[in-house]
C-alpha cells in the first residue's frame, strides 16, 4: 500500500500519467497509457472474512477464479458472477462485469466496500455506510473505469454456499422471443445464445436447488464444454473465416449440436465455463422491455445483409441498480452481445448492431468495442454529471486519465 501510493506520487511529481491494468481482459484501451502502468500481482489475497457481516475483503489484483476457489474453501460464495473469471477482481468491478439475474445484479453490484489510492497519493476508504463524501465515491468507483484512483481493495458481500441447478435447452427463436417475459420471470438466471443464420437459440436457466449434487459427467464435460464448445468450434469458425460462404450451414449445424441436459453443483461451477475460442465482442445494455423488439430488429439486419456471422448472440439480463456508471443504472436491462472469429473482419457487424443498440438508449460495456463518446453518455446516463464531478475533485489534473477515459468521460 505505502509502495503504490509513493508510485503515484512520484508520477504526479514527475508529470506522468499512471493506470493501473488487470488481465487485459478488456476489449478496450481502458487501461492503456504512455506513463506509469501498475500490475497488481502483489496486491491478491483475502484480507479478511467476517461471517457475521457476510462479507470478505480481498485485494484488488485478485484473479475472480482465485477468489471463487477461496470463497468455496470457507463455505462460501458470492450471489452471482460472469461466465469467464480470469479477470483480477478491480479489472471486473471497473469495468461492469455482470452476469444474468432476475433479481441478482453484476459483481460491482455486490461491492460493499472500497479502498483506493487517489491523486494525491493518500488512501480513500468508501461504503454506502460513511460520510456523504464516501457514500459519492462509494457510487461512483464500483464501476469507475480507474478514473477516480487506483484500487487496493474491495469488500464484497459473501453468503453461505449453495447448489444451483442449471437446465440447458435448445429452443426456437420464435419460441425465446414470444414467451421471454415468462421465462424471464420463472427463473432466478436465464440467459440465451442465438445462432445468426438460424432460427435456433440455446437456453440456460440456473435455479436455487435444495440438492443433490449432481455435476455434470466426466464423459459430457469433455463431450460438450471442451469438444464441441471449444475444439470443434474454433476449428468450425477457422473455417468460416477461410471460406464465408460455408458460415450459414456451419451455423445450422453448430446450433443444433449440443444436447438439452441438466446438471446441479455450487455457483461457479454453474456459473462459469472455459472460454477458448478466441474473438472479438459487442455488448450493449437496452431497457428490459425493449429486449425482444431489439433482437427482433438484430436478427432482420443479420437475415437481410451479406454478413456471415459465425459466432451466437448471447443474451442476459440484469435488475436496476444505484451505482452511476452501471449499463443497468436506474434501470432493468437486458444485454445483448455480438461477436466475431478473430481475425475476422468486424467493423460491419458490430457497426449495424451499434445503430440498431443506440436507437433503444443502449449502453455499451465499458471494456468491450464500442464507438460512443461522453456526449453520447450523457443523454443515457441520468447521473453522468455526478460522475464527472466527482472526477474533478479527486482526479483535478487528470493523473489518472488516457485516451479512452478523454472520449468516454471527456477532459
Amino acid at each position: 500500500m505505502e509502495e503504490l501510493s509513493a508510485a503515484v506520487r512520484a508520477a504526479a511529481d514527475d508529470g506522468l500519467r499512471v493506470k493501473a491494468v488487470g488481465t487485459g481482459h478488456s476489449f478496450t484501451a481502458a487501461a492503456a497509457t504512455d506513463g506509469v502502468l501498475i500490475r497488481p500481482q502483489l496486491l491478491t489475497g483475502i484480507r479478511n472474512i467476517d461471517r457475521e457481516a457476510g462479507t470478505v475483503t480481498v485485494e484488488a489484483g485478485t484473479p475472480l477464479k482465485r477468489l471463487n476457489l477461496a470463497l468455496a474453501r470457507e463455505g462460501l460464495s458470492l450471489t452471482n458472477m460472469g461466465d469467464i473469471m480470469e479477470q483480477t477482481v478491480s479489472g471486473a468491478t471497473s469495468t461492469g462485469t455482470h452476469g444474468t439475474g432476475r433479481e441478482s445484479a453484476s459483481i460491482s453490484a455486490q461491492i460493499k466496500g472500497l479502498e483506493l489510492v487517489t491523486a494525491d497519493g493518500s488512501v480513500l476508504t468508501c461504503s454506502d455506510k460513511g460520510t456523504a463524501e464516501e457514500r459519492a465515491v462509494f457510487a461512483a468507483a464500483r464501476i469507475g473505469l480507474g478514473a477516480l484512483g487506483v484500487i487496493t481493495a474491495i469488500t464484497f458481500a459473501v453468503e453461505p454456499i449453495f447448489l444451483l441447478t442449471a437446465r440447458e435447452e435448445p429452443m426456437t427463436f420464435d419460441r425465446v422471443t414470444s414467451d421471454f417475459d415468462a421465462l424471464y420471470a420463472e427463473n432466478e438466471h436465464f440467459e440465451f445464445y442465438w445462432f445468426p443464420h438460424t432460427g435456433n437459440c440455446n437456453t440456460k436457466r440456473n435455479n436455487r436447488s435444495a440438492g443433490p449434487e449432481a455435476p455434470v459427467s466426466r464423459f459430457s464435460s469433455f463431450l460438450e464444454d471442451e469438444l464441441l464448445s471449444n475444439g470443434l468450434f474454433q476449428a468450425v469458425n477457422s473455417l468460416g473465416r477461410a471460406v464465408p460462404s460455408t458460415i450459414p450451414s456451419i451455423a445450422k449445424i453448430s446450433s443444433r449440436a449440443l444436447s438439452a441436459r441438466t446438471y446441479t453443483d455450487i455457483p461457479y461451477k454453474v456459473f462459469t465455463s472455459p472460454r477458448r475460442v478466441r474473438f472479438v465482442e459487442m455488448e450493449y445494455a437496452v431497457p428490459r422491455a425493449a429486449l425482444v423488439e431489439t433482437l427482433r430488429e438484430l436478427k432482420s439486419m443479420v437475415d437481410r445483409s451479406n454478413l456471415r456471422i459465425s459466432f451466437p448472440v448471447e443474451v442476459r439480463t440484469a435488475p436496476a441498480d444505484d451505482i452511476t456508471l452501471s449499463t443497468a443504472s436506474g434501470r432493468e436491462s437486458a444485454y445483448i452481445a455480438v461477436h466475431m472469429y478473430k481475425g475476422t473482419p468486424y467493423q460491419a457487424y458490430f457497426t449495424a448492431a451499434e445503430r440498431i443498440f443506440t436507437a433503444h438508449e443502449g449502453r455499451p460495456h465499458w471494456g468491450k468495442v464500442h464507438t460512443r463518446d461522453a456526449d453520447y453518455f450523457s443523454t443515457v446516463y441520468p447521473r453522468f454529471g455526478e460522475f464527472t464531478k466527482l472526477r474533478d475533485r479527486l482526479d483535478p489534473d487528470r493523473l489518472f486519465a488516457n485516451d479512452y477515459l478523454r472520449r468516454v468521460i471527456g477532459d
